[in-house]
């Protein structure tokens, strides 16, 4: 088996950040292998490649959870260049990244690692199953922020729930053996339910309970922050020329995280603390 580092990406305090296992060098890994890895730590893993002949990319990046192949993963993405970077594997600043949602671009700034994310698509929900999905959360219409849910997109599909506080975040307990079947419905990959930190200062709460990948709830989710920037662009709570958008996550696991969100030309730059 290929040496395995573990990460920890997007931290914001002690004991906090989504672990990320990362194999730098996976050649000669099989996809049961990779599978493997994932399994055995029970966290999104990441697997780095040589780039394709002819693709313009410096690296193709593979990613596992414990229950199948993912297209992209953010912190995964992320722990992966600053990893490479600290060992001296990266060829400059800036690297193209070959991954099965397309190519990801990537730069290191003493020592910050940000990476791209398309521009976002934002689409109401099948209101009929608004019902099902408060029930799965524990929750009520009383409990929701006055703005509607939303399903919004860059690399994967999000459902975005705006609670109407903190509390209200910090105490949702999901029904977990449901929330596959109402992600379904929802043409979703995960329920993001979210609250209002500070709005002055663009910081926002949220948590992740993904749809399928073989554990409850993510500590920070950089794909689902990405999608949650754009709910907010729709529903005015930010607007394009904001410094920086700050989404915390993993507070209610005990893993506080972090994830700086920015737009770009053509999408957002995310990044976030590695250790």
């Amino acid at each position: 088996m290929s040496d395995i580092a573990l990460t920890h990406v997007f931290v914001a305090g002690p004991g906090g950040g989504n672990p990320a296992p990362i194999v730098l060098d996976a050649s000669g890994m099989t996809e049961a292998d990779m599978q493997a890895v994932a399994r055995e730590h029970g966290h999104e893993s990441g697997f780095v490649l040589p780039a394709p002949a002819g693709s313009d990319c410096d690296f193709t990046f593979r990613y596992w959870v414990p229950n199948h192949e993912m297209p992209m993963c953010g912190h995964v993405t992320v722990g992966a260049v600053w990893l490479l970077n600290r060992v001296g594997r990266l060829p400059s600043s800036s690297v193209r990244i070959d991954t099965r949602s397309g190519v990801v671009h990537a730069r290191v700034d003493n020592g910050l690692v940000e990476i791209t994310q398309p521009e976002g698509t934002v689409s109401p929900v099948d209101a009929s199953a608004v019902p099902e999905l408060l029930d799965v959360l524990g929750i009520t219409a009383d409990d929701l922020a006055d703005r509607p849910i939303r399903n919004a997109r860059t690399s994967r599909t999000k459902t975005l729930i705006p609670v109407a506080d903190l509390a209200t975040l910090d105490r949702l307990r999901p029904d977990f053996s449901r929330v596959e079947q109402v992600c379904a419905r929802l043409g979703s990959t995960g329920l993001y339910p979210y609250a209002v930190a500070d709005s002055e200062r663009h910081v926002f709460d949220a948590r992740q309970f993904p749809r399928s990948s073989g554990y409850p709830e993510d500590a920070a989710t950089g794909i689902a922050a990405a999608a949650l920037v754009y709910g907010l662009l729709a529903d005015g709570l930010i607007t394009r020329d904001a410094e920086s958008v700050r989404v915390r996550q993993g507070r209610s696991m005990g893993r506080p995280s972090e994830i700086v969100l920015r737009f770009a030309d053509l999408g957002l730059w995310l990044g976030g603390e590695v250790r």
